[in-house]
C-alpha cells in the first residue's frame, strides 16, 4: 500500500487497483475549510487522469464523523466577496467527486450533514455503519444544500421526500436513512470502510474499461426518455466493444482463467 497527501489536510491510499480518498482533517470532524476544498479538487483531477485507478473509496480518518459540511466557523470570518471567492473553490471539491470517471463509494460512519453528505451522495454508492447520522440542515443556517444535495438527492430518493428532508433540515440515523435510501448498505458499527474497501474490491477486478463506460451510460442517461438513453448507452457500447479489455474479457472466459486486463 502507497499513500501520497495532497495538502494537509487530504490523503491517498492505494490497495493495487482500489484508491482511498482519505479525508483527515479530523481536529475540525472534517470540516470542509477552502483549504481542504482545494485538497478535494487537486487529489480527484490526479485520480481521474490515473488509468490505474478502478474504484475510489472516500472514507474519513475521524472516529465520530465522516464530514460535518463546511468549515461555518471559517466563514464566519467572511466578507460577501470572500464568500463569493470561496464558492467555486467549494463547489469544485463537490464536482470533482462527482466527476471521476471510475465507480466511487463513500464509507459513512457518525456525522455526514450538509456538505459532508453532499460529498457522499457525490459517489456512486453509500455505505453506512449504524452509527451514521445523515441530513442537510442548511435552510437551518440560512442557505440551502450547495453541493448537489438539490439535485442528487430527489435523484435518490425522489423529489417529495427530498424536498421534506431539505425543507425540515432534519437528521436521520442510519436505519431510517437505510429505509428511505439515503444510504445503500447498512453495515455493523466500524465496518464501513472495511465493507466499503471489500464492495470496491469486487468491482476493481472487472475491466476498467467497462467499469468507466457503464458508469459515463449511467451518468448521462438518467433523466432521459427511454429512446435517448439508449442512444447514449449504444454510444458507450461501441467505445468499449473493439477494446483490448473487450478482447482479453472474451479469451479469458473460453479459456476459463481469471482475465488479465490490459486496461485499455
Amino acid at each position: 500500500m502507497s499513500e501520497e497527501r495532497f495538502g494537509e489536510f487530504v490523503l491517498v491510499r492505494r490497495h493495487e487497483y482500489v484508491v482511498e480518498l482519505v479525508l483527515d482533517r479530523p481536529k475540525a470532524m472534517n470540516a470542509v475549510s477552502t483549504d481542504m476544498a482545494r485538497s478535494i479538487t487537486q487529489a480527484c483531477t490526479a485520480l481521474a487522469a490515473d488509468r490505474d485507478a478502478r474504484v475510489v473509496v472516500l472514507t474519513s480518518s475521524h472516529e465520530r464523523a465522516f464530514c460535518v459540511g463546511a468549515d461555518l466557523k471559517e466563514r464566519n470570518s467572511f466578507s460577501d466577496a470572500d464568500l463569493m471567492r470561496q464558492r467555486p473553490v467549494a463547489r469544485g471539491a463537490y464536482t470533482g467527486v462527482l466527476e471521476l470517471p471510475m465507480p466511487t463509494i463513500a464509507a459513512v460512519h457518525g456525522f455526514a450533514l450538509g456538505g459532508g453528505f453532499e460529498l457522499a451522495l457525490s459517489c456512486d454508492v453509500i455505505v453506512a455503519d449504524r452509527t451514521a447520522v445523515v441530513g442537510l440542515p442548511e435552510v437551518s443556517v440560512g442557505v440551502i444544500p450547495g453541493g448537489g444535495g438539490t439535485q442528487l438527492l430527489p435523484r435518490r430518493v425522489g423529489a417529495a421526500r427530498a424536498a421534506e428532508l431539505i425543507f425540515t433540515a432534519r437528521r436521520l440515523e442510519a436505519e431510517e436513512a437505510h429505509g428511505l435510501g439515503l444510504v445503500d448498505h447498512l453495515v455493523e458499527e466500524a465496518r464501513d470502510r472495511e465493507e466499503a474497501l471489500r464492495l470496491a474490491a469486487r468491482m476493481a477486478a472487472n475491466s476498467p474499461v467497462g467499469l468507466r463506460a457503464a458508469k459515463r451510460a449511467l451518468r448521462l442517461g438518467h433523466g432521459l426518455d427511454l429512446r435517448t438513453g439508449l442512444e447514449v448507452e449504444d454510444a458507450a457500447w461501441r467505445s468499449v466493444a473493439f477494446s483490448a479489455d473487450r478482447a482479453e474479457g472474451v479469451a479469458a472466459f473460453n479459456e476459463k482463467r481469471a482475465p488479465r486486463w490490459p486496461g485499455e
